[in-house]
């Protein structure tokens, strides 16, 4: 399942990707929405590149359906991300560590100027390997995803005005 998001966010480009590259921001998140507080596992910097990896864990609602085939406790992933500072870009896989045969998830996202902040375009692919509910954990997962990166957006607001 392919999916795209555009999110307007306050401060600058460079702001922006100052705060994702904060360990400080990234656990200041707590528990947001679906996904529980972020543990960040490591970070290294060279030059303008940095690479980051974020351990989650989810934390919302599963339907019966999808519990009785998946272990709700064992849904845990690692977010690794690369972000070139200069291109103002970030590539990005999602790897969990159980039923990592089953699910892969990857995307880019893009950092642009707007007249009052930034724009964040994320484009990914997620995809379930599961019979019967693979296309009913996509479409939760997506949407978990969203919620979170909308979340993930009034926090970084509330961090760049804390910031200034």
């Amino acid at each position: 399942m392919r999916f795209q998001l555009d999110q307007a966010l306050p401060g600058s480009v460079q702001e922006v990707l100052a705060a994702f590259t904060d360990p400080a921001f990234l656990t200041s998140a707590g528990n947001l929405g679906k996904v529980g507080a972020p543990e960040m596992l490591d970070q290294q910097r060279d030059g303008d590149v940095v690479r980051q990896r974020v351990r989650y864990r989810f934390a919302g609602d599963l339907s019966p359906a999808v519990t009785s085939v998946i272990d709700r406790d064992k849904l845990v992933f690692v977010d690794e991300h690369t972000y070139d500072l200069t291109a103002a870009t970030a590539s990005f896989q999602i790897v969990p560590e159980h039923y990592g045969e089953r699910l892969r998830c990857g995307g880019t996202e893009r950092f642009h100027p707007l007249s009052d902040g930034a724009n964040r375009r994320v484009e990914a692919e997620l995809t379930v390997k599961w019979p019967i509910v693979g296309g009913l954990v996509e479409r939760a997962i997506v949407s978990g995803l969203k919620e979170h990166l909308a979340e993930e957006a009034e926090l970084v607001a509330r961090w760049l005005t804390r910031e200034r």
